[in-house]
């Protein structure tokens, strides 16, 4: 068992050390046949390109700023969603939440072109609020927390109002607080997908100061001939903050994922 973990453990760390290898490299050494593992002089100029080929500070700031738009946007329309779905009576729910997880039955490359000519008709376009806009909504973060509220006592609801709260009130004191695991698991994987978020970007903006770090790295891809080490010193550099957040954070990240299964 420790074997197959370590090797586990080996094959998953082998990209990242491939891809700081390749950004030490020359462009000769990381296109060279039979490959090059170890380069013979380590160019670490390559990291300082990486600002020279892109504006890489102003495209980290825009992903930022979008990826906490985002993650901010979600836990709140969503968990407000997700409380009226599962602890309100009205008319029509069990069709309007079917209605809402209709939406993961789509592609999501059927979107594109709408939001894309909504954008256009708003003049977004080369904008950061055209990156944020449209995912400040998921029905999947919908989904995910009406399983939390729904696994939750109605007695706590009912002494809330008997003390005189009315339903905004019970969801943001007495409710919100207990689904913390489900908003933090929503957080995290709303961060990873919203850092990572590659087609929207690239479609919506080509104003590189407008872009995230997705598209400005992939930018760096030639039609024939792309700059290895650079494109790779510019993506290690991208992760960096995504390996710091989940090596201080690991153990809320894990608990919050694990959380998720256990709630029905």
């Amino acid at each position: 068992m420790t074997v197959a973990l370590a090797a586990s453990g080996l094959a998953m760390v082998s990209p990242f050390v491939w891809e700081l290898l390749t950004s030490l490299k020359s462009l000769g050494e990381a296109t060279r046949v039979p490959p090059v593992f170890v380069p013979a002089q380590w160019n670490w100029e390559n990291y300082s390109r990486v600002f020279t080929a892109i504006p890489f500070g102003q495209q980290f700031v825009n992903t930022v700023v979008i990826t906490v738009v985002r993650v901010a946007g979600q836990l709140l329309f969503c968990s407000l969603a997700a409380y009226a779905f599962a602890r309100l009576r009205f008319r029509g729910n069990n069709l309007l939440f079917g209605l809402c997880l209709s939406i993961l039955m789509v592609p999501p490359q059927l979107y594109v072109i709408p939001q894309y000519q909504i954008m256009a008709s708003w003049g977004w376009l080369n904008t950061l609020q055209a990156l944020a806009v449209p995912g400040l909504f998921s029905a999947f973060g919908v989904f995910l927390l009406r399983q939390f509220f729904l696994a939750l006592p109605r007695d706590l609801e009912d002494a809330a109002r008997i003390d005189g709260c009315n339903p905004l009130q019970v969801y943001w004191y007495v409710m919100l607080p207990l689904v913390r695991p489900g908003l933090m698991a929503l957080g995290v994987l709303t961060t990873i997908w919203s850092w990572n978020e590659l087609l929207w970007p690239l479609i919506v903006n080509t104003d590189p100061e407008k872009m995230t770090l997705s598209a400005g790295l992939a930018s760096l891809q030639g039609q024939r001939l792309t700059d290895f080490p650079v494109l790779m010193a510019g993506a290690l550099l991208a992760s960096l903050p995504m390996i710091i957040l989940f090596s201080v954070l690991q153990r809320q990240f894990i608990a919050s994922i694990a959380t998720t299964g256990m709630k029905g």
